[in-house]
């Protein structure tokens, strides 16, 4: 299944630069594809419920045409005072105590010619008890299509590792160095040079601003007529211009591309877990499929006297088998086709597994030669010795619906002989005789 992000960087859907309201249309119909694409099991949506709804909110996103920026960083860094100041006025709480966030805040702030940006404030990403906050800056900085690295002095490791995965993600991120008005010019600029140093090939020189959200008043002293000394304080107004530039000069000419950049990724990530999520699925319910039927073909074969009977059971057995675990993959096999599939396994297995089919037929010529008198003796023999051929052929069939009803590059006789390798053949027999044995009595 091709991804949605394959889908979005396709030459028939690159037409972004030229159209990107276009291309918005196409992202987000690519979004509700993925959401409403009833082949994902029940279970998979369960298991990946906070990612489905994280989708469903930017399909609303790209509908409504909102642009999201999203600050990010440690707590006390002031995110929230600097989106306050980009919106120039107190949208969002401030607090000298750490970790007044403590949820997603968002506030609109400007509209563009085709849609408006939404500011979202997000809990700090070092806070003590803090995972649960930590997790959702995280989650509301991926889906953002811009994100605010927003720091207050040298990054510190947290914070770059936090950076890097940003970058990795394909976001669109600016590293912002906020309370400048801590330091003199130079120093401000060394800090400057020191991080563009440090963040060479992850940002571009141009997208690490510096700016001083919430300037502390500055103080004034005031000399009377008699000489005499009184200090004032006087307020001073937030520097934010370098990066309120920068960003309408990204949003006017790539906000919706972002936009749909963005979603593409975000989608294109979920496309990939629910895969990863279905493999499992299947794969779970293959392995019960397999072993119950080991039991039943296992318990026919020990409780049958006759060995030609055995033999025509245990066949019909696997025919089923096989078909049933076309089913769990998606394919639906005729009779024939299972037949086909179970002598191309077979084969494989006769030639590489010549002293179980020995085994097999001496308890089923004790079987004859007693009449029947020695089942009791030999049926659990017989019975594991049943139920490793199913499991073995039923392993081999799995692999191949798998890989899309295919060998792959190594062929049924390389495959058969890695799963040869990689079983513990007496574990698995003692297995097998322990519940015959155990279920035999029982019985």
């Amino acid at each position: 299944m091709q991804s949605i992000l394959q889908k979005w960087r396709s030459p028939a859907s690159n037409r972004v630069t030229a159209n990107p309201e276009q291309h918005l249309l196409e992202a987000n119909s690519n979004i509700r594809e993925l959401i409403e694409d009833t082949n994902i099991p029940a279970s998979v949506r369960a298991e990946l419920s906070v990612e489905f709804d994280e989708i469903e909110s930017i399909s609303t996103k790209l509908r409504r045409g909102e642009i999201h920026i999203a600050a990010f960083g440690r707590v006390g860094v002031g995110k929230s005072s600097l989106l306050n100041a980009l919106l120039q006025k107190e949208a969002f709480s401030t607090s000298p105590l750490h970790g007044e966030t403590r949820y997603e805040h968002r506030a609109d702030w400007q509209s563009l010619s085709d849609g408006h940006v939404v500011l979202i404030d997000t809990p700090g990403i070092d806070e003590l008890d803090g995972d649960e906050r930590e997790q959702l800056a995280r989650r509301i900085s991926r889906r953002a299509d811009v994100t605010l690295m927003v720091c207050e002095a040298d990054l510190t490791d947290s914070e770059f590792q936090a950076l890097q995965q940003l970058c990795a993600a394909q976001r669109k991120v600016l590293l912002v160095l906020n309370k400048t008005d801590r330091y003199t010019a130079w120093e401000c600029e060394l800090l400057l040079n020191q991080l563009g140093m440090r963040c060479e090939g992850l940002l571009h020189p141009d997208n690490i601003l510096a700016v001083s959200a919430d300037p502390r008043p500055e103080t004034l002293v005031r000399v009377d007529e008699s000489g005499r000394e009184s200090e004032t304080t006087r307020a001073r107004r937030p520097e934010t211009t370098d990066l309120r530039n920068r960003l309408w000069s990204i949003l006017e000419k790539d906000g919706q591309t972002l936009a749909a950049l963005n979603a593409a990724i975000f989608a294109s990530e979920l496309d990939e877990k629910i895969a990863t999520r279905i493999v499992a699925a299947r794969k779970t319910v293959a392995e019960k499929i397999i072993r119950n039927y080991c039991i039943g073909k296992g318990l026919l074969v020990a409780l049958n006297p006759v060995p030609v009977t055995d033999l025509l059971a245990a066949a019909g057995g696997d025919i089923a088998m096989v078909i049933h675990l076309g089913e769990v993959y998606g394919f639906k096999l005729s009779r024939t086709e299972a037949s086909k599939l179970l002598l191309t396994i077979s084969a494989q297995l006769i030639a590489l597994m010549g002293a179980y089919w020995g085994m097999n037929l001496v308890s089923s010529a004790l079987k004859t030669v007693s009449a029947g008198l020695s089942t009791t003796l030999t049926a659990a023999a017989q019975g594991s010795l049943a139920w490793y051929a199913t499991y073995l052929t039923g392993k081999m069939a799995q692999t191949w619906f798998s890989k899309g009803k295919s060998w792959g590059s190594s062929g049924p006789r390389k495959t058969a002989r890695t799963l040869l390798a990689t079983l513990d053949r007496d574990s698995i027999i003692r297995t097998a005789r322990e519940d015959i044995t155990s279920r035999l009595k029982n019985g």
